[in-house]
Formats: structure tokens, C-alpha cells, sequence
């Protein structure tokens, strides 16, 4: 039979010794194999060692259930990134899909878990387009529920959420379009 490895992690070492040496002190016996499993669950705040296995697994599934279930139209993305020279936007694309796709490139820009006052918004929005309507960007980007503002319009926040892989790809291409992956020209010669 071959041996399962399971990764395990504590938050706060001193908080897990404290936790041992709790259940450790009130036995007269040695522990088992088993029982000390449940004891290093228990440590880090799971019922026992096979609740914190369960947990871990649900969470690697759901880790990678979006990473398989997305493919990228990488035809969309090329397009999308020909609307940019590095980080700047050069101009607004016609179609709503592509549009959609540059703000989640723009969105990219926002630092997260932060409140933005609206000057430093337009100022990130200018430095970062080259057609000259930030303002449209700003509203874009609320309307699409990538920033949350507040009702006096004068504090905005970046929403924290997974970007659809087609704007995760975008995002990773940092908005070249040399470099992005052409399924629909591999192993063909010109």
C-alpha cells in the first residue's frame, strides 16, 4: 500500500504547542498513531484529523474547479489587447465583449483592499488611457461591478473577485499581443 502525504500547516506555532501540551498533560498513557493525528486536527481547530483531510481536499477541488472549467477564447484576448501599449488603453473598442475585457485590465491596475478617493481613481484611469475619457472608464467600471463607489461618489474601492479566464489571460499578457497563445495558427508555416 503506498503512503498518502498530507501537507500541514498551523497558523500560530505557540498557539499550537499551547494545544499539545493541553492534551498531552491529563494522559497516563502514550498516545496512538491515530489519536495524535486527531490531536494535531484538533490543534489547528478541526473536530479531527479526518474533518481537516475532508477540508482539505474540498479545498483543492474547488481551487482548480474554475481553472478547468473556463477555456480562453484567445482570439478575444488578442483582440482585446490590441486596444493596449503596455498598460495604457489606446482606444475604447466598439463591442461590449471587448470592452468588458479592458476594464478587467484596467481593474488590474486598482490596488485591492483599498479606498481610492475619486481624484487618485481618475488620476490611475488618465495615467492608464490614451483616448482621453476617463470618466467614461470610471463609470464603466462601476456599472460593471468592478468598483464599488460610495452614494457621494467620492470614495471607490476595487472589487476583490476572480476575473473569467479570458480576462485572466488578458491580464496576464499585460496587454501585448506578441507572446499571447494562438491556438488557431499552431503548426501552421507562412
Amino acid at each position: 500500500m503506498s503512503r498518502l502525504h498530507h501537507s500541514y500547516t498551523a497558523p500560530d506555532v505557540s498557539a499550537l504547542a499551547r494545544a499539545l501540551k493541553r492534551e498531552l498533560d491529563g494522559r497516563d498513557r502514550k498516545p496512538g498513531h491515530v489519536e495524535i493525528l486527531n490531536i494535531l486536527a484538533r490543534a489547528t481547530g478541526f473536530r479531527n484529523y479526518q474533518q481537516m483531510l475532508a477540508s482539505q481536499a474540498a479545498r483543492a477541488r474547488l481551487e482548480l474547479a474554475p481553472l478547468q472549467a473556463e477555456t480562453v477564447d484567445y482570439r478575444r484576448v488578442e483582440s482585446a489587447a490590441r486596444c493596449f501599449d503596455g498598460d495604457v488603453l489606446t482606444r475604447w473598442p466598439a463591442k461590449t465583449r471587448q470592452q468588458q475585457l479592458c476594464l478587467w485590465r484596467l481593474w488590474s491596475l486598482f490596488p485591492g483592499g483599498r479606498d481610492l478617493c475619486e481624484p487618485e481613481v481618475n488620476a490611475l484611469l488618465k495615467k492608464n488611457n490614451g483616448f482621453g475619457d476617463h470618466v467614461l472608464l470610471r463609470r464603466e467600471m462601476f456599472n460593471q461591478g468592478l468598483l464599488t463607489r460610495t452614494p457621494d461618489c467620492k470614495t471607490y474601492r476595487r472589487v476583490e473577485r476572480r476575473p473569467p479566464a479570458d480576462a485572466l489571460a488578458l491580464i496576464r499578457g499585460g496587454g501585448r499581443t506578441t507572446g499571447l497563445p494562438r491556438p488557431d495558427t499552431a503548426g501552421q508555416r507562412g
